[in-house]
């Protein structure tokens, strides 16, 4: 099983509480920075963020994340999260939710191996495609 884990830029609980609302995801875990360990305490100011989160999907899938330091963050490129939806106007839903506030890369239609698909960078930086496959596919 692949499940994805993302890096955030001091803004993962609310890319998740927005993915939990948008999805239909349970939120399973949700720790801070200042819940390390004694021995491994929170970089001063940063004892508020996310130092692991973890989302169930109502298909089974998982997903995980963290604020990463800053440091460490790099802007989300090469991969989209992709979200297969069988029901063509829920697909859509989903598809207009991730996107706003975000950027459409390809807008939400029917092709020739798709009923609807479409793809977004949400609000967050993470890119996104919706997919909601042919008869087949």
């Amino acid at each position: 099983m692949l499940n994805p884990y993302l890096f955030y830029q001091d803004n993962c609980e609310a890319a998740f509480n927005f993915y939990a609302k948008t999805l239909g995801g349970k939120i399973d875990a949700m720790m801070r920075s200042s819940e390390a360990p004694p021995d491994m305490p929170a970089a001063p100011g940063r004892e508020k963020t996310i130092m692991h989160a973890r989302m169930s999907l109502p298909d089974g899938s998982v997903l995980m994340a963290s604020d990463a330091p800053p440091e460490h963050f790099n802007k989300a490129q090469g991969f989209s999260i992709s979200l297969t939806v069988k029901d063509t106007a829920e697909g859509e839903r989903k598809f207009n939710a991730l996107a706003d506030g975000g950027s459409v890369t390809m807008p939400f239609s029917k092709t020739f191996w798709a009923k609807g698909f479409g793809m977004c960078v949400d609000k967050f930086g993470i890119p996104w495609m919706v997919n909601c496959p042919a008869e087949g596919m």
